[in-house]
């Protein structure tokens, strides 16, 4: 039977003719003449103040270059990711990162001018119909503007990153490319990219994770010095440029950049706290099922015997459409669309980046969806999980483009929505015992992943910064300091543990999202909440879901959980219900494995 849906993308309607023709860098051109047009004009409003027309004119531009620019990353972004050997993107990634740098000044400017404009006028400004939809963007700007250096500052800092914080960063992606694991298949010793020998730590057989585990630790340990020196100068640039900003807390960009504040962290990791014991005793009972006193690292995502079933591309999309529409028709048609107009490069094939990804792009209105695609039930999650991030950018493609820029810990809401919606209609097509407790123990898994793995990446993160703080901290240091997260956040339940986890996450060496770890829980838990409630509440929860998503470029997090859930994320009652619904797995998993 021919394969209905294509596993490779589309990028050619993007930009016509690719990286190697005309569209791309005439665009890119075009930004480089413009942006430094759009900065004169606002030096020049220092000097002369504004109208409100010609305010309103302003913020109209700078959105529109924003949403061309993204546009153009999330292009090059592509091309990267689907070929890692592919020369001429990462030159073009470069030139971007320079188009990105003059875009981070000129909204350095703009952050800067708001702060001097006169209350009346920028009152009058977000009154009409064009700038109201950014209105809490303009303060929330106006406000970051007084909480930092002076523009002139900002802006030097912003391209003294360009071949300083972002080149680290680059400098690690490069070197993970062209990491190579070699295993064992078929008697043949073969080399696999991150990516693959990722896909293999969730094999069945336990010799073979083993395995591909030894030599997983090896390839970082080979390049430990490397990564812990990238890994010092990222810290060290982000605690000096705090440290002219007058932040003594490492987690005061994070948090703002999140929209939330310290007392909603807390109260969200005081509850998972709570959990560790009930996820302990899954933990312990998985490692009973397998016949090990206790599990290891690479033991965390192996399947139990039950889970054997294997999906085509074409019977992954099939069921993914189908049970979207028990939620939303709306969802339904959206995924569809996706599968049809080839917007997921899905091939498992060598070359292709670690991990998976839903990228926009604002100005044609579309998305991309990259991962690996193996037939596992672990890969229908992802490309559900996926899909729900393209269907958060669909219902908000027509808001401008201020009010399109939601935060990290909110992006995780829709696509860990749609993940609960799959692997619930999952659950109850489950033919047997056996495959119940195996579909139980993969929705566990990810509970684990969210409570557990991101916590101790949290702990990590936040001690090796007061390390840094004191200098230089050592590849060996830095694994001491890893496993210690490890064993805490685990509760010290496992044999084995993965001491590289520092310099095999890339999050860790993002230059754009400090502390890329809590923002997955927080989404986690308060997806699970909305998901609980969608469950209690029945059809016509779907509608307020969209008109959620439609605020989560506009508000605080605080206050899109009062408006649209009744909920006050400052307190615990709203996350010990999330973890109560996401962990209600674990008892029935236990009652089935007695």
């Amino acid at each position: 039977m021919p394969q209905q849906y294509a596993q490779t993308w589309e990028l050619d309607s993007l930009f016509v003719g690719g990286n190697r023709r005309t569209g791309l860098l005439s665009e890119m051109n075009r930004l480089t003449a413009e942006i430094p047009a759009l900065k004169t004009a606002f030096q020049e409003s220092a000097e002369k103040e504004k109208t409100e027309r010609e305010w309103i004119n302003l913020l109209e531009k700078v959105q529109d270059l924003e949403k061309r620019l993204t546009e153009v990353w999330s292009y090059i972004h592509c091309l990267l990711a689907q070929d890692t050997t592919d020369e001429q993107a990462l030159i073009l990634s470069g030139k971007n990162e320079q188009l990105l740098a003059e875009l981070q000044t000129l909204k350095v400017l703009l952050e800067s001018r708001l702060a001097e404009v006169p209350d009346e006028l920028l009152e009058r400004v977000c009154q009409d119909e064009r700038i109201k939809p950014i209105a809490f963007n303009l303060y929330e700007m106006r406000g970051r503007a007084q909480d930092r250096m002076s523009g002139s500052l900002e802006t030097l800092a912003s391209y003294l990153s360009v071949d300083g914080y972002h080149a680290w960063g680059e400098l690690y992606n490069s070197v993970v490319s062209r990491i190579q694991i070699p295993v064992e298949k078929n008697g043949e010793k073969v080399n696999l990219s991150v990516s693959q020998a990722a896909n293999q730590l969730s094999h069945p057989d336990r010799s073979v994770r083993q395995a591909v585990f030894a030599e997983w630790e090896r390839a970082w340990q080979k390049e430990a010095g490397l990564f812990s020196a990238i890994l010092n100068h990222l810290a060290g640039f982000r605690l000096q440029l705090y440290k002219q900003r007058g932040w003594e807390d490492v987690l005061h960009e994070p948090l703002a950049e999140n929209r939330m504040r310290r007392e909603t962290l807390e109260a969200m990791w005081s509850v998972v706290e709570e959990s560790k014991s009930v996820l302990g005793n899954y933990l312990q009972r998985k490692a009973r099922l397998l016949g090990l006193p206790k599990l290891s690292w690479y033991d965390l995502s192996a399947p139990l015997p039950g889970e054997n079933r294997k999906f085509t591309f074409d019977e992954a999309a099939r069921f993914i459409i189908d049970h979207f529409a028990d939620f939303s028709p709306d969802l339904a048609r959206f995924a569809e669309s996706a599968f049809s107009r080839r917007w997921i490069e899905a091939e498992d094939r060598p070359h292709k980046r670690a991990g998976g990804f839903c990228t926009s792009f604002p100005v044609s209105g579309e998305t991309r969806i990259f991962m690996t695609f193996a037939g596992t039930t672990d890969n229908l999650s992802t490309l559900a999980h996926e899909l729900g991030h393209a269907y958060h950018e669909h219902v908000i493609k027509d808001l401008p483009m201020f009010a399109q820029n939601y935060a990290m810990n909110v992006a995780e809401t829709a696509s860990t929505f749609a993940e609960f919606i799959v692997s619930d209609a999952v659950l109850k097509k489950a033919q047997t015992k056996e495959q119940k407790i195996a579909l139980l123990d993969q929705r566990l898994r990810i509970g684990v992943s969210y409570l557990c793995d991101i916590h101790s990446r949290f702990l990590f993160e936040t001690r090796f910064y007061d390390a840094r703080r004191q200098g230089l901290v050592q590849a060996e240091e830095l694994c001491r300091i890893m496993e210690e997260a490890q064993r805490e956040s685990f509760r010290d339940l496992l044999a084995e543990y993965h001491p590289h986890f520092w310099a095999s996450k890339l999050h860790f060496y993002d230059t754009h999202f400090p502390f890329y770890n809590f923002p997955y829980t927080f989404g986690f838990l308060f997806s699970t909440g909305i998901y609980a409630q969608a469950r209690q509440e029945g059809d016509g929860f779907a509608r307020r879901y969209v008109q959620l998503l439609r605020d989560t470029g506009r508000m605080n997090v605080e206050d899109l959980a009062r408006k649209h859930l009744g909920a006050d994320l400052t307190k615990p009652d709203f996350w010990r219900k999330a973890v109560e619904f996401a962990l209600q797995d674990v008892k029935e998993f236990l009652l089935l494995t007695e």
